[in-house]
C-alpha cells in the first residue's frame, strides 16, 4: 500500500477544475475574499474572549497577546497565500497537502477540516441562537421536546445561510458584505465610545505579577504542563504567552479564504491579497478593542468569580454607566455570528467538494448544479450541522477545532518548503518571503500553541484520526481517482 503516499500534481489538480460536471463558477474578486475573511474571523469572540482573557490571564497586556497571535497567523497566512496563488483549486490545506505530502496526509487534513468546520459551525450557530434571545428579549431559541432541548434558533440560522450558499458564492458575498458592515460598525462604535472612558491608571500594572493558576491535573492540563511538570500561571509574561494561545483562536477562519481560490476570477493575484488584507483589518480591530477595554476598567474588575459568568465587553461599559452598550454589543455579536456560520459552512462545502471530486468520498456528491454550486454537498452539510446544533449539547469539543486547524497550518507551512525544492519551476503569483526561515517560524509558533492545549484534546484528536484512517482504508484508498490514473499507467 505504498501508493497511499501518491501525490497529485499541481497540473493535474488544475486540469480537474475543468470537468463540466464538477465545475465551479468564477465569480469572486479580491474584495469579495476580504469580505469573507473579515466575516468569518470577527465573531462573538471579540465581544467575550477579550474581556475574560484580560481579567483572568494577561491583565492590561492583552493587546500584546493579540499581536503575538496575529504574527503567528501572519506567518501561516503568507504560506497559504503562496500555495493558493500556485494551486488555485478548492480544498485549501487538503489540496495543498495532496500536491506535496501525498494522498493519505491529504485525507487526514481534509478529515480534520471537516471536524473543524462542522463543529465550529454548530457551536457558533448555538451561540447565535442565544444572542437572538438577548436581542429580542426572550430566553434563547430553545424548546423542550421531551428529554431533548431542541434549539430551533440554531436550526433557523443554518437553514438561512445554507440557502444563500446554494444560490452561489456571489450572493453569499453580497449578504456577508451587508452583515459584516453592521458588525464592524458596532466594533468601531465600541472603540470610539470606549476611548472617552479610558483612565491611564487602569494600565498599571501593565503586566501584573504572576499568580499560580487554577489547579488542574491529569488529562485536563496542557501537554506542556504534563511534560514539564510546570504549573499553569496567570499574569506575568507566561500569562501573556498563554493569553496568545487563547486569543489566537479568535483569528481562526482566515484560511477559509483559500478554499474559494477556484471560484476567484484572478486567483494568483486576488487570493493572496484577500488573505492578507482581511488578516490586517481584523488585527487592527482586535488590538484597538483590547487597548480600549483594558483602559476602561481595571483588569481586576474583569476577573471571573467562582461560579460566575466570564466578563465581556458589556461588563466594562456597565462599570462606566454605559448601560445601552450591552444591547448594541449583542446586536454586533448576532451579526458577527451570522456570517461566521455561513462562511464556515461554505468552507466545509468546498473541502468536501474537493475530496469528493478526487474520489476519496462518493464522486456523485461533487456534481454542480445550474448555478455552479455543489447542491448535494450543501444539503448534506446543512443537515449535519443543523442536527448537531439543534439536538446535541456541545461543550468540550471546541478545542478539537483548534488542534485540527493548527495541524493544517503546520503542514501548509512545511509544504511551501517542499514545493519550493521539488517544483521550483512552478509559476507563483505570490512568493512568501524568507523561505525556509519563515515557514519554519510558522511551524514552531503553531507547535507552541498546540502543546498549550489540554492532553484530553489530544486524546480526542487521536481517536478522530483513527476513525478517519479506517474510512480512508475502507473507501477512499480504493476509489481514489488519482489511484485509478496511476493504475492505468502501469497496465
Amino acid at each position: 500500500m505504498a501508493n497511499r503516499w501518491r501525490t497529485k500534481s499541481v497540473e493535474q489538480s488544475i486540469d480537474d477544475t475543468d470537468e463540466p460536471e464538477t465545475r465551479l463558477r468564477k465569480d469572486l474578486a479580491w474584495w469579495d475574499l476580504v469580505v469573507f475573511g473579515v466575516a468569518v474571523v470577527i465573531g462573538a469572540g471579540i465581544f467575550t474572549v477579550t474581556a475574560s482573557t484580560t481579567g483572568d490571564i494577561t491583565g492590561p497586556a492583552i493587546w500584546i497577546s493579540f499581536v503575538i497571535a496575529a504574527v503567528t497567523c501572519a506567518l501561516a497566512a503568507l504560506c497559504y497565500a503562496e500555495f493558493a496563488s500556485t494551486l488555485p483549486v478548492a480544498g485549501s490545506a487538503y489540496t495543498f497537502s495532496y500536491a506535496t505530502f501525498g494522498e493519505f496526509l491529504a485525507w487526514i487534513i481534509g478529515w480534520n477540516l471537516l471536524l473543524e468546520l462542522a463543529i465550529g459551525a454548530a457551536v457558533v450557530s448555538k451561540g447565535w441562537s442565544s444572542y437572538l434571545g438577548t436581542v429580542f428579549g426572550f430566553a434563547g431559541g430553545t424548546t423542550k421536546l421531551g428529554p431533548i432541548d431542541f434549539d430551533w434558533g440554531a436550526l433557523l440560522i443554518v437553514w438561512v445561510v445554507s440557502t444563500l450558499i446554494a444560490f452561489g458564492t456571489k450572493v453569499s458575498s453580497r449578504f456577508s458584505a451587508v452583515i459584516t458592515g453592521i458588525k464592524v460598525s458596532v466594533v468601531i462604535l465600541v472603540v470610539v465610545v470606549g476611548a472617552f472612558y479610558i483612565k491611564r491608571a487602569n494600565y498599571s500594572p501593565f503586566i501584573p505579577k504572576p499568580e499560580v493558576g487554577r489547579g488542574v491535573s491529569g488529562l485536563n492540563q496542557s501537554v506542556l504542563s504534563l511534560l514539564t511538570g510546570a504549573h499553569s500561571s496567570s499574569y506575568g509574561w507566561y500569562g501573556v504567552l498563554a493569553g496568545a494561545s487563547i486569543v489566537f483562536f479568535a483569528f481562526i477562519g482566515f484560511d477559509i479564504v483559500a478554499t474559494m481560490a477556484e471560484e476567484t476570477k484572478q486567483p494568483q493575484r486576488d487570493v493572496p491579497k484577500g488573505i492578507l488584507v482581511s488578516l490586517a483589518i481584523v488585527t487592527v480591530l482586535y488590538v484597538a478593542v483590547s487597548v480600549v477595554l483594558s483602559g476602561m476598567v481595571s483588569y481586576t474588575q474583569l476577573k471571573t468569580l467562582p461560579g460566575g459568568k466570564p466578563a465581556n465587553l458589556a461588563t466594562a461599559f456597565a462599570a462606566n454607566g454605559i448601560h445601552w452598550a450591552s444591547q448594541v454589543i449583542a446586536i454586533g455579536a448576532l451579526a458577527g455570528l451570522t456570517t461566521v456560520v455561513m462562511v464556515l459552512m461554505l468552507g466545509q462545502c468546498r473541502v468536501l467538494f474537493a475530496m469528493a471530486r478526487d474520489g476519496l468520498l462518493p464522486r456523485q456528491l461533487a456534481k454542480t448544479g445550474a448555478r455552479g454550486t455543489p447542491i448535494r454537498i450543501t444539503v448534506l452539510v446543512a443537515a449535519v450541522v443543523a442536527a448537531t446544533a439543534a439536538v446535541f449539547p456541545i461543550n468540550k469539543l471546541e478545542e478539537m477545532v483548534n488542534v485540527g486547524t493548527l495541524f493544517a497550518f503546520v503542514l501548509v507551512s512545511a509544504g511551501v518548503i517542499v514545493l519550493r525544492r521539488t517544483r521550483p519551476d512552478l509559476p507563483r503569483g505570490f512568493r512568501a518571503p524568507w523561505v525556509p526561515a519563515l515557514p519554519i517560524a510558522s511551524i514552531a509558533a503553531c507547535v507552541w500553541l498546540m502543546i498549550n492545549l489540554t492532553a484530553l484534546t489530544w486524546v480526542r484528536f487521536a481517536v478522530w484520526i483513527v476513525v478517519g484512517t479506517l474510512i480512508y482504508l475502507g473507501y477512499g484508498y480504493r476509489h481514489s481517482k488519482q489511484g485509478q490514473r496511476d493504475a492505468s499507467r502501469t497496465i
